[in-house]
């Protein structure tokens, strides 16, 4: 889709026309979903996530002002994924220790070693560095897009995705992740 229709889009959907929205939300689910599932590392949580954004989509179509509107989605996916974190950090401190037991998820049959492998590395990234790698590669945001976002020069930007993927690369190669 060009800008110009998506931007035709965006305005049907700030209308309130419902079949907008539907548009809209076919056109970015898999992508928003793919975001959140190699965040979490779980279909569960990234459906849960992809559901909640939609409704943010809904809540706050008002408030976009014409700037990317992959950028813009994309700000408010990230914001979802860190209050997901904050909560699991806030449920997981509530627990005693022996309630810390960490839960493996088992993997889905169809998925292969080395999805599980980067799914594990990307797992041991830092967050912030994770969701620079899923943003720039997965979500397709570019370089200035992603600096504009983090308010950050562009070469720290570059910097920070390019230590990430020399360490993701690292834990890959050891085989360190499983």
């Amino acid at each position: 889709m060009n800008p110009e229709q998506l931007n035709n889009l965006i305005e049907k959907c700030k209308a309130g026309q419902s079949e907008a929205f539907n548009e809209l939300i076919d056109l970015y689910a898999n992508r928003c979903f793919g975001f959140f599932y190699r965040l979490s590392g779980s279909r569960d949580t990234a459906e849960d996530l992809n559901s909640e954004l939609f409704v943010k989509l809904v809540e706050k179509i008002g408030s976009w002002q014409g700037n990317s509107f992959d950028s813009w989605l994309f700000t408010i996916a990230g914001n979802l994924f860190k209050d997901h974190l904050r909560s699991q950090y806030r449920q997981r401190k509530m627990l005693n220790e022996k309630a810390k037991t960490v839960q493996v998820e088992t993997a889905p049959e169809k998925e292969n070693d080395m999805e599980i492998r980067l799914q594990q590395a990307l797992g041991r990234l830092e967050p912030d560095i994770a969701e620079l790698i899923m943003l720039r590669f997965y979500a397709d945001l570019s370089f200035k897009e992603l600096a504009d976002r983090r308010n950050e020069p562009i070469g720290t930007t570059l910097c920070k995705i390019h230590r990430g993927m020399k360490k993701l690369r690292e834990l890959m190669q050891v085989g360190d992740v499983l």
